[in-house]
């Protein structure tokens, strides 16, 4: 069972870094997700790099919660990637001690697209940052395949595939695809459930996706087979958002219950790899 767990940013967002520190340390959280930059034009980000009272409150409440900041997003290397954007950014994540940076691949170039992964791990490398390549099906990077093919062709040793379980039932993915991703490729991996049915446009994908996630074991997604196709001691980054349900219940209610069926959902996934291997747990 994996002794990390970190709430991730759209599980508590728009609330500030410093609150989402609070509330991870009451949950039980040993590290949070933070967006510092929008992974959409004009989607909610916490202003790190301009706001200098928010990064000092924040790096002041990560001493005193002990909770610490596991993966800051989002980068996109698009077709017009210039690392210089991503300057500050780097220096941000050093303030208040990050450990991966999420990347999306949207350059349709995928020589291109895998020079500018290798440019940015290598930026992102004296700061102790792991550059993690998510896939997403609506992305120039789709599957699992084709980020771990960018990721190796890169040939840098901080990158890494960054599997996200929605995004495995809603691509091409396979369970051998996760299986053949080599341990030092994945730092952490992230948890949500979701309906069977899989959307069938790009524009619904990305709304489930940011807006409609289910908690674990409430959906129809192979959570069990996924953790266990992934190393049992992998970071577990919980982003479970849903608009309509958090303000009900508030976001430290909220967060209490995705541990928990997370915890629970990964002893399902330990059950099964104890089956698959032949060895009691």
């Amino acid at each position: 069972m994996p002794l990390n767990y970190s709430l991730a940013y759209l599980s508590a967002a728009p609330r500030s870094p410093p609150d989402v520190l609070t509330i991870a340390a009451k949950a039980g959280y040993q590290h949070i997700g933070i967006r510092i930059m929008p992974a959409a034009p004009g989607g909610s980000f916490a202003d790190l790099m301009q706001d200098k009272a928010l990064l000092a409150a924040t790096v002041g409440r990560i001493a005193e919660t002990g909770v610490g900041v596991f993966d800051v997003e989002i980068v996109r290397l698009a077709a017009d990637f210039k690392l210089a954007t991503y300057r500050k950014f780097l220096e941000v994540c050093a303030a208040v001690r990050a450990k991966a940076v999420l990347v999306a691949g949207d350059d349709p170039d995928e020589g291109r697209l895998t020079s500018s992964f290798a440019e940015f791990c290598e930026a992102a490398q004296p700061f102790g940052l792991t550059a993690d390549l998510e896939f997403m099906p609506w992305t120039a990077v789709r599957d699992c395949k084709t980020a771990l093919r960018i990721v190796t062709n890169a040939g840098q040793a901080n990158g890494g595939v960054l599997v996200d379980a929605l995004h495995v039932a809603r691509s091409t993915t396979s369970l051998s695809d996760i299986k053949a991703v080599p341990r030092n490729r994945l730092n952490y991996a992230q948890i949500c459930d979701g309906p069977a049915q899989t959307p069938k446009t790009n524009e619904e994908l990305i709304h489930s996706a940011r807006r409609e996630r289910l908690l674990p074991g409430e959906g129809g997604i192979d959570l069990a087979g996924i953790f266990a196709a992934l190393p049992p001691d992998l970071p577990v980054s919980v982003e479970v958002p849903n608009d309509n349900r958090i303000p009900l219940v508030g976001e430290e209610a909220w967060a209490r219950q995705a541990l928990a069926l997370t915890k629970a959902t990964l002893v399902s996934a330990e059950k099964r790899r104890s089956a698959q291997t032949g060895k009691g747990i």
